[in-house]
């Protein structure tokens, strides 16, 4: 790893348990927060998480203890009922193409996401992977702390722990094939500073909404990286830090889709 890659991972990356809620609270001041959940038949696990979001952070939480002012569930089309379930448990919910239906939507993540800034007004926007099984409060209060306690952040993505489930059978550490193999590899050759990015495909992170406005959002499974290497273009290395939030369990993909996502990053 490169020096300044080093020097930026000892200086921006700290844990989930850092960043306490009576932390945020007092320091959250007239700053709002908005949680988005791109989702697309997540019917299984969408619930739970809206609705520990809902109950301990926002609207269902007590007055003094909100620090989530808007959760929005963006469904891109889901054939279940993601969108039923969601709203049962918290959430707003929108679909993906009724926000700005004068522009034609197309299939992906980040047409979700970027359609997203404009159904929602919160000053920071946290984005969380709707089929998340290992969902805590914890990973909202960890990816805002460095935001809400520096004005020089501007990104923060999650770290995290990753197992292959294989059946009945748990490997450690063998999930995140397309990072290991894809991910880290082009930046350490293209990107050398962000070497220190542990997860750079990471599905949880939180920007600024003063950011993500000036960003280009790919459609695809590209949106994570290119936010991530168009970030340090802008605002550079400084403007990113990372937060470990433990482990991440979630539904795992096969051979031929994990090809299809290598070749879109």
């Amino acid at each position: 790893m490169r020096d300044d890659a080093a020097a930026w991972f000892g200086r921006r990356t700290s844990a989930a348990e850092d960043w306490p809620l009576d932390l945020l609270l007092a320091v959250k001041g007239a700053t709002t927060v908005s949680v988005v959940l791109p989702a697309l038949d997540e019917e299984p696990t969408v619930g739970r998480i809206v609705e520990a979001v809902h109950q301990s952070l926002g609207p269902g939480a007590p007055a003094q203890r909100r620090l989530v002012d808007e959760l929005v569930v963006v469904d891109s089309g889901s054939t279940d009922r993601t969108a039923a379930v969601a709203e049962a448990a918290g959430a707003r919910v929108v679909h993906r193409d009724d926000v700005l239906p004068g522009i034609p939507a197309v299939a992906g993540k980040g047409e979700a996401m970027w359609r997203s800034l404009a159904a929602t007004g919160g000053d920071v926007v946290v984005f969380v992977d709707a089929d998340l099984q290992s969902f805590t409060p914890s990973y909202i209060t960890g990816l805002l702390g460095p935001l809400l306690v520096d004005d020089d952040v501007a990104l923060v993505k999650a770290v995290y722990e990753r197992p292959l489930l294989d059946g009945s059978a748990v490997v450690p550490a063998g999930g995140g094939r397309v990072t290991e193999l894809v991910a880290r590899p082009l930046l350490n050759l293209l990107w050398p500073s962000l070497a220190g990015v542990v997860q750079p495909l990471a599905g949880e992170y939180a920007a600024r909404r003063s950011l993500l406005e000036r960003l280009p959002f790919p459609c695809g499974y590209g949106v994570e990286l290119a936010l991530l290497v168009d970030t340090l273009d802008l605002v550079g290395l400084d403007a990113v830090a990372q937060v470990d939030l433990g482990v991440r369990v979630h539904r795992h993909h096969d051979e031929r889709r994990l090809g299809r996502m290598a070749a879109e990053i």
